[in-house]
Order: C-alpha cells, then structure tokens, then sequence
C-alpha cells in the first residue's frame, strides 16, 4: 500500500525517509515540508535521514514509539471499529468534578487497562472528568510525564496509543469525561531531536528545558505543531478536554497568544464534532484574561486551575506557612479567596518580592472557570518527602478541607485516593536511563529542598525505584477505617452538591462568607445553605442555624447557633 509522509525540515538540505531497511528520497514541497510516497504496512517502523547523518530520527509527529523514544517510529491510527461510544455527546466542564490520577500509580499494574478496572469507583464517588496526568512518550520506564519529548506518541508502557483509546472509550461508556494533561512549554532532556529537523526551540530554557519556540523566526510551523498535536488528542483519541500546564512559562510576544490561537480551533472543532471541549490552563499569573471569552478580549481559556484557593484553604487548616504560603494562612484570607478566587490581586506577594495579580470581575466571571483543589500532584508531589495531607492532618481536618473545596463555588478536582486519605505518599520520581541525567535529577532535588531546610537525606532519591512503588495507591486501605468513613464523606458532599442549585450557582457576588480570627471558625453561606467549619482544637459556637443534612461530627443546635465538635464541619439547611 502506498503512503504519504511528510516532515518539516527547513534547514536540511536533503532528507530521506527509512522503511524497515529501504531509504526512499524525499523531494521538497515549499515551506520547508518535505514530503514522499512510499509502500509500507500499517505497522511499518520508519524514521528520517537528514542530510548526510546515517542515523535515522524519530519523526516529530510519531503516532508511536515502541522501542522508546531513541528507537524508530511506528505507524498508527485509532482503528475507528475501537470505539464503542457512539452515544456520548461529551460533557460541560459547568457543573463537572474533576478527578486527576498518575497512570502508573493509579494501580499495581500502572496501566491503562489497570486504570479502567476503577472506573466504577469514580462513578460512585461522583466525579464526571477523569484527568489523565500527561501520557505523552518520554525516556525511562516510569516519571510522572512532564519530560516528553514525543507529544503525539503515548507512553508504551502505560499500554501504548491503542490502549489508551480503550480507556477513554471504557470512561465515556461509564459518563466519565476525559481531561489530558498536556505540556506545551518545554522539552525533557532526553530524546528531543526537534530542533535536528528546524528551529522548533527557543534559547531561553524553562527550569525544565528548553522552551518551544512561538514567537521567533519560523515559528508559525512550530505553533501549528502544538495545535495539530492538541486538536489531535480531541478528535482521534475522543478526548474531551485538555489540561495546559503552565501556561505562564509559554514564551510568546506575539499579537494573538498561542492559547488564544489554541482557544478558537477548539471551539471550531467543537462545533464540528458537536461535542464540548475544554482547555484548562495552569496558570501562576492571577490573570483574569486567560478566561475572559475572546469575544470580551481575553485569550478564551475554558478554565485555568486557582492554586491562590488551595493556599487559603491549606494553611487555614494546616498552620503551615513555609515558601509561598507565607502570605496565606488568615481566614480573611479564606474569606477572599472563596469569594474572588485570588488572594493576590495586585496585592503584594512576599514569596515574588513584587506586586502579583489583578482583580477577577466577580459580577462577570461565572466561578465554574475556576478550579480548585485540596492537593493535586504538585502540592503533594513537590514536598520533599511527597506526603500527602492525610500524613500529617487529622480526619476532621481532612473533612473540612473537602468541604470547602467540594461546596465553594468553583469547579471541584480531587488528586486520586485523596477521598480515602490515601495513606501512600506521592513522591516525585523518575527512570532517566542516561547516567548523567539522573545524577543531576537526584543532586537536583537534594539541593532544591536543602535551600528550605530539609536535610538531603529526608529527600527520597527520585531513581530509585523504590520511590516509584511507594507512589502507588493502596486500594485494600478501602476497606478500612478511617477510610471508609472518609470516602462516605466524600460521596455525601459530591452528592449534596449536585443535588441542589445553590452550590452550582455560578455567581460569585452570591456567596458570603463570616469568621472569627480567633475562635477559628468559618461559615461560608451559599443561599439557603451555611457551611460551618471549625478550624480549631476545642468546641465553637457559629451563627448558624437550620437543619442539618450533613456533618463529621454531629453539632449541638440551640435555633439560633451551633456548637461544633473540634475539627469538623456541618451543613446547614434554613428552609
């Protein structure tokens, strides 16, 4: 069978295509494209000669890498017999719970196969996005994704592409949404031969890696590398939305942003699908203008992740206040953020020594476009020993820290076996097969945490495979307490908020919240509803009354007020 192949390569001076043992000569098609027609099998292995190099690369479009991302690429697509969900008309991120997880720690196993064997858990808990953290290929066995180097092949062994078509058809047949995490701003260190081929990097490396190229010379075949890639996890893999990691460390000067660019393709390929799809942003600016629409003047971003509201809510509960929770902690602070989404909003951040953000437009910005958390695999992942909450808080705290989050107005996510108070930590880990590579990943880390006062030898060594396993959720925890009694408590929030129109209110100038600073008790009022938490040690009266539908600890009511157990939080209900 005969098939085109096209690659840009706008500086070489010839290129030649290998199928299996044959090199076919390409001719140049304009632009830079070089282009050929070839007979090979589906499953034909193939890769690029450039100029006078006798090794051949990897294409930077592979569908597939099966021998990793040094070897060959491989020919595939999704075989369109696969899917079987031809009933799902997709999901609005309006109204929807957020469920992020680790393909390789979700299970034993680590697969996707593996994954969709829980898939009925989720169901159960409520959660209607299953985000996926990034699947794209990278050197190593195991890391938590973000050093691809193949953005279109999928990591082989999570189960490679065709399993992961599988999953996302197994979540949509069970009403689960999928969200993939994608990164777009930079490279990982090992296998990237973009810039082999053009100028695809710009010279300003992120900490990470070199950056993307978006607004240099030849840059416009580089910015529709990344839409192709992003339009492509939406119609050949079925997926429902994309999550952008930070996107503040995109470099692009240009007039129209690459999300914004990004932003209307997706709407238009929404409309041809007739399906929603979203791009979620993580982003540190505190920019109202990532999510303001287009037609408002803003870059269009479905959503952007509010770390801002998990700082509130960590230190309100947790006490901490190290690194850049110093300016967090009050619960005026809570109050703020609960109801404007960001803290610092042209206020001053002593963690940036400068000025930090500006004010969201709270009677125009529906609060669903933002999404909050009580950890996700940062806050988690980027402590030095990767503990989660459940290590160092106890389960009221836990409770109360799920009911901020899951009754506020914003867009819920959950990081996998937080409903349960995992007891595994989430540890940041990696497999760099190159020696020198993983010595600096190991050095690295060590140093990163001694400049905050960890001794070097708290910090796990992310290659050691050990720090891999203990990463893994444990589900036999489930059957256990105080695990149940957690999961039951978060079963009943999600439920509580779905069952009533006030916690799906998108209005922001709606919630109100009360406190005392001293007391530590904290009501957030959503019409009819009165969240209490009490934050402190010992028994507290709040101003709350009605009936109560839903608590950790049961509170004494006398009409007018109530009294709260010790770390825990009531649901109020006035009529």
């Amino acid at each position: 069978m005969s098939e085109q192949f096209r690659v840009w390569a706008p500086a070489a001076q010839h290129v030649h295509i290998r199928i299996g043992e044959t090199d076919h000569p390409m001719r140049e098609a304009g632009g830079g494209w070089w282009e050929a027609e070839a007979d090979c099998p589906p499953d034909a292995r193939y890769g690029y000669l450039l100029d006078d190099d006798p090794t051949p690369l990897p294409d930077p479009r592979s569908p597939r890498q099966p021998d990793g991302v040094h070897g060959l690429s491989q020919r595939f697509a999704v075989n369109p017999e696969l899917w079987t969900d031809q009933s799902w008309t997709g999901r609005q991120l309006c109204g929807g719970v957020l469920y992020e997880l680790h393909i390789g720690t979700f299970t034993a196993e680590g697969t996707f196969a593996a994954a969709a064997a829980h898939l009925d858990h989720l169901v159960a808990l409520g959660a209607t996005f299953v985000e996926v953290m990034p699947v794209n290929a990278y050197n190593g066995a195991w890391g938590w994704g973000y050093d691809g180097v193949d953005w279109f092949a999928v990591h082989e062994p999570y189960g490679g592409p065709e399993e992961f078509a599988k999953f996302v058809d197994a979540c949509h047949n069970k009403g689960l949404a999928v969200c993939l995490d994608v990164v777009y701003n930079h490279l990982g260190p090992s296998g990237n031969y973009l810039n082999r081929f053009g100028p695809y990097l710009n010279p300003d490396a992120t900490i990470w890696g070199p950056r993307v190229n978006l607004d240099g010379a030849d840059s416009d075949e580089v910015r529709r590398y990344v839409i192709d890639n992003a339009l492509r996890w939406f119609e050949e893999f079925h997926v429902d939305a994309l999550r952008l990691d930070a996107v503040h460390a995109l470099s692009d000067s240009t007039a129209i942003p690459i999300l914004a660019e990004l932003a209307a393709e997706t709407e238009a390929l929404s409309a041809k699908l007739a399906r929603p799809l979203s791009l979620i942003a993580e982003s540190d600016l505190n920019d109202p203008r990532t999510t303001t629409p287009q037609a408002a003047g803003g870059d269009g971003a479905t959503a952007q992740w509010a770390d801002d509201v998990h700082h509130a809510i960590h230190t309100a509960v947790s006490g901490e206040r190290q690194g850049y929770y110093s300016d967090f902690g009050s619960l005026a602070c809570l109050a703020t953020t609960l109801e404007s989404a960001f803290f610092h909003a042209g206020s001053y951040s002593s963690f940036r020594k400068r000025r930090h953000g500006k004010a969201i437009d709270r009677r125009a910005a529906p609060a669903w476009r933002f999404v909050v958390y009580t950890c996700n695999h940062d806050q988690i992942g980027n402590r030095a020993t990767g503990d989660r909450p459940s290590a160092y808080l106890t389960p009221g705290q836990l409770a109360a820290k799920a009911a901020l989050v899951l009754l506020s107005p914003f867009t819920p996510m959950l990081f996998m076996g937080e409903e349960w108070g995992a007891s595994t930590p989430f540890q940041f880990f990696s497999s760099h097969p190159e020696p020198e590579i993983a010595q600096a990943t190991s050095e690295g880390r060590r140093r990163e945490f001694a400049e905050h006062g960890w001794p070097a030898s708290e910090v796990p060594d992310p290659q050691d495979p050990a720090t891999f396993q203990r990463s893994k959720l444990d589900w036999s925890e489930l059957a256990e307490e105080p695990h149940q009694r957690l999961l039951r408590c978060y079963e009943d929030l999600i439920a509580l908020r779905a069952a009533h129109r006030e916690f799906a209110d998108p209005r922001l100038t709606d919630v109100r919240t009360e406190y005392d600073e001293q007391a530590r008790w904290f009501l957030l009022r959503r019409g009819r509803f009165t969240v209490a938490v009490n934050l402190s040690e010992n028994d507290v009266a709040v101003p709350a009354a009605g009936t109560v539908v839903l608590a950790w600890e049961k509170p004494s009511t006398d009409g007018a007020s109530a009294t709260l157990p010790p770390h825990s939080f009531a649901v109020f209900r006035t009529h």
